[in-house]
């Protein structure tokens, strides 16, 4: 048996901080997971290095399925944003050693590919909806076929999803977090007046996309659903925080805008009733959100059965571990839908050297045996960690509410 002899957690942060966690068979076979959590990635770090690595020296690295249930099932205190993504970074750098010793890309192994490549969508903002619009007009030039669109909000300083720099958004900024000021009303005019104009401009060959970013109570996201019908959006993404799944029955009463809903999720039953009720169209759990590759297939199976597909977060706060290891999901799931993709920079890039690849609006993991990415460790140790926080956002009256 490929017998697990050394783990490691590496922490850098080549322009933003990433969580990696190494895994070494007696073979001298490697895998990597990441165990990347926004703003708190120290917290993962600390329970990979102290709980859980010690309990995985000796394992067979080939018993994947019970080393997840091992550790979900094994521990009292279990699921959560710190557990499940500690307990994915392990379960795909084993998936990459697997797949790294049968000499195949990861997909191969997940059955193959469904598709022969992967649509990606991406980020189009700006202060304006002119800017905006220009903007989703370089995506399609550079051969997206979907992009997501969103605009500063008139009269607020700042905005969810309008970045300084358009290429390379990061909303974690601030040693402290940054609070910004949030008025539903005034988004509430402006994203139709967005969309309206996005059509009129790009026309209808591209699919359009928003993130609302659970700021909206269900029946105001009903109300802007209704109001963006005739946008015919690809999706409207997060309308309402999901910690009570029957929220969405109220907006699904209303709208027929299509619904995608998880990038905060960490297990099957965070989605369980939105999918068995049909009450979204996209799941947007990530591979080290959700607890691994094992534990996402499982959530994309639910899904099937009830017509929902897959949608995975992809923005810049995960590494291009995860990335390459969602392209892999992506490509043999058959109930794939579209997957989110931002560059990382290029310093990230070189610590992260990777095969895979975009072309014409979509992306291909490539044929390297594993998940077809490494980390170059002198480069990582020359980026150590700065603390970074998401910001917080009051109402216009200094009321606390949802980032």
């Amino acid at each position: 048996m490929p017998r697990i002899v050394a783990a490691r957690v590496i922490v850098t942060c080549p322009g933003r901080n990433f969580v990696t966690l190494r895994i070494e068979t007696a073979d001298g076979v490697h895998g990597l997971g990441d165990a990347t959590l926004n703003g708190r990635e120290l917290a993962v770090a600390s329970y990979l290095s102290d709980h859980l690595i010690p309990c995985l020296i000796g394992r067979d690295a080939h018993q994947i399925e019970d080393a997840w249930q091992y550790f979900y099932r094994g521990a009292y205190w279990r699921r959560g944003p710190v557990g499940m993504a500690a307990i994915a970074a392990i379960d795909t750098a084993l998936w990459d050693i697997k797949a790294k010793i049968a000499g195949l890309p990861l997909y191969q192994l997940l059955g193959g590919a469904s598709r022969t490549e992967v649509m990606v969508y991406g980020h189009a903002n700006g202060k304006t909806i002119e800017e905006t619009i220009d903007q989703a007009r370089s995506y399609i030039e550079q051969g997206y076929k979907a992009v997501r669109l969103q605009s500063a909000v008139p009269g607020l300083s700042s905005t969810y999803g309008v970045s300084k720099d358009r290429l390379f958004y990061e909303p974690a900024d601030a040693d402290i977090p940054t609070e910004t000021v949030w008025s539903t009303p005034a988004y509430l005019r402006s994203v139709p007046a967005l969309f309206e104009a996005a059509r009129d401009k790009l026309g209808w060959a591209v699919h359009l996309l928003h993130d609302v970013h659970h700021r909206l109570t269900p029946i105001e996201a009903g109300r802007l659903g209704k109001d963006l019908e005739a946008s015919r959006l690809f999706w409207l993404e997060d309308a309402t925080p999901a910690e009570n799944q029957a929220a969405f029955r109220l907006i699904r009463a209303h709208t027929t805008t299509p619904l995608a809903v998880g990038e905060v999720f960490n297990s099957i039953w965070d989605c369980k009733q939105l999918i068995e009720e049909q009450l979204i169209d996209y799941i947007r759990t990530t591979v080290v959100h959700a607890g691994g590759i094992t534990h996402l297939r499982k959530v994309a199976a639910l899904a099937d059965l009830y017509n929902v597909r897959t949608g995975c977060h992809g923005a810049t706060d995960l590494s291009p571990v995860t990335m390459a290891a969602a392209l892999h999901f992506d490509l043999s799931v058959p109930n794939f839908g579209i997957q989110e993709y931002m560059r990382h920079t290029a310093e990230t890039d070189a610590v992260f050297p990777h095969h895979y690849r975009f072309a014409g609006g979509c992306m291909h993991p490539g044929e390297a045996a594993g998940l077809g990415v490494d980390i170059d460790e002198a480069a990582a140790a020359t980026f150590p960690y700065r603390r970074a926080y998401l910001p917080v956002s009051r109402l216009e009256d200094g009321s606390m509410f949802n980032w």
